[in-house]
């Protein structure tokens, strides 16, 4: 048993030397999201205030409006680089924390409605028999299938507990301005 332990721990040691791949495997899955996200906003920034302030009842729209987009849109492009993950971290996570109890909390868990449920299998019944006979049904399915969203709290969920994974990882080993950074200046390597 001793024998197994050990080979076990070596194992496990040395993946030390890769473990730079799950902290760049979040960053570039959150990419994406935020990025989309902040030029979204950006590009339409006095909608998305009056959004913040009749929608939401978020003090200071026009300020809140600003800071979200430009922390989602630049937070993608530190995070692509691996460049103060933790610090941006913290900014999007309050991002996080606003999305999830301001918008989608309460709509539940779930961000698209689950199909099992008999109200939603009977509107997507209903959808798809009123499209079938008025739309082009074939053309808007081809590249998935008709869901209703129910805009619950997964995603961001999901985000945030990536985002605090970064927050106290760093932008990991190798693949980060973080780590080189550190590296050059003698730092802990532990970024």
């Amino acid at each position: 048993m001793l024998k197994i332990i050990k080979l076990y721990q070596t194992s496990i040691n040395s993946l030390d030397t890769l473990s730079g791949i799950g902290p760049l495997a979040i960053r570039l899955f959150l990419i994406f999201p935020f990025y989309m996200a902040g030029a979204e906003k950006l590009g339409a920034i006095e909608n998305t205030a009056a959004w913040f302030e009749h929608s939401l009842g978020l003090p200071f729209p026009l300020l809140m409006a600003y800071l979200a987009a430009l922390t989602e849109y630049i937070g993608a492009i530190l995070l692509a680089l691996g460049l103060a993950t933790r610090l941006i971290s913290i900014p999007l996570i309050v991002t996080m924390l606003v999305a999830i109890f301001a918008v989608h909390w309460d709509n539940g868990w779930y961000a698209i409605a689950q199909s099992s449920n008999p109200e939603v299998a009977e509107r997507l019944s209903a959808a798809r028999s009123i499209l079938q006979e008025h739309g082009h049904y074939n053309w808007l399915t081809e590249k998935g299938p008709f869901v209703i969203l129910n805009n619950g709290i997964e995603f961001a969920v999901t985000y945030l507990v990536m985002l605090l994974t970064l927050l106290f990882t760093g932008g990991g080993r190798y693949f980060s301005v973080d780590y080189w950074l550190a590296r050059k200046f003698e730092l802990t390597e532990r970024v």
